[in-house]
């Protein structure tokens, strides 16, 4: 490295609701950045994921198979071992439970795995000296489920303490607003109630990340990808020092 010049070596996250255009922006960024940059989906959504674990891969073959029988309607036949000898639901019982039990411990474990696993990748990336660019991110859409929102179940607080003390967090989260019409008119999914608490959650992050930039996506896209890409330069252009300080 030259004397005088800044480490570009950083994590950035986009982040924000649907409709916001997180993943379109996410994907030409890396040909709109002067240094190198990695794409790396972050979030819940298996499907949507450049990179997964083979047990995920699993799971998820598992899940759309269950989809598929689903959809081809119920059977009129009980399945097997869900009945008593007289043609009565069987009752849960303790092995029942228990089965149960060790079910959600492995998805937990796969959960954390995965995570992990793609932290990994990144840190990969970086140790080459790439800027790698999330898209959303693990710790910012669980953040009111499993973190903020005083989980009730065993394994979601035990998912929601992990992300939030020992799970990295992006150096940079650039946060793309629109008014919550715009973002409904576009994607049609959810409703402005959910958009909304949603946003508001986004917001309430100003206090939990180093760094947030806000930038209005309720633009022509290429004009929110300037805005975007303005500001991951000027955070590269942040000395480490700094860096390590809150915003």
């Amino acid at each position: 490295m030259k004397p005088g010049r800044r480490r570009r070596t950083f994590s950035v996250a986009l982040i924000g609701p649907d409709g916001a255009g997180k993943t379109t922006i996410a994907r030409v960024l890396p040909e709109r950045l002067p240094m190198r940059t990695t794409y790396l989906y972050m979030g819940v959504a298996a499907e949507s994921s450049n990179k997964l674990l083979p047990t995920t891969r699993v799971i998820e073959a598992i899940k759309a198979r269950r989809r598929v029988a689903a959809a081809a309607g119920p059977s009129l036949t009980p399945a097997r071992g869900t009945t008593d000898g007289r043609g009565r639901p069987r009752g849960g019982g303790p092995v029942r439970a228990a089965v149960k039990a060790v079910g959600a411990g492995l998805r937990l474990g796969n959960r954390l795995a995965e995570e992990w696993y793609r932290q990994g990748l990144a840190w990969g990336h970086q140790a080459k000296g790439e800027v790698v660019l999330f898209d959303r991110h693990f710790y910012i859409d669980y953040h009111a489920a499993d973190i903020a929102g005083a989980p009730t179940s065993g394994r979601r607080r035990i998912h929601g303490w992990m992300l939030e003390h020992v799970y990295p967090r992006p150096d940079l989260v650039v946060y793309l607003d629109a008014p919550a019409e715009v973002l409904l008119a576009r994607k049609g999914e959810g409703t402005l109630e959910s958009i909304e608490r949603r946003q508001a959650d986004y917001r309430s992050l100003a206090d939990e990340v180093e760094h947030l930039a806000v930038v209005d996506a309720n633009r022509p896209i290429e004009a929110v990808i300037d805005d975007v890409v303005a500001e991951i330069l000027s955070f590269a252009q942040t000395s480490p020092r700094r860096r390590q300080h809150r915003a």
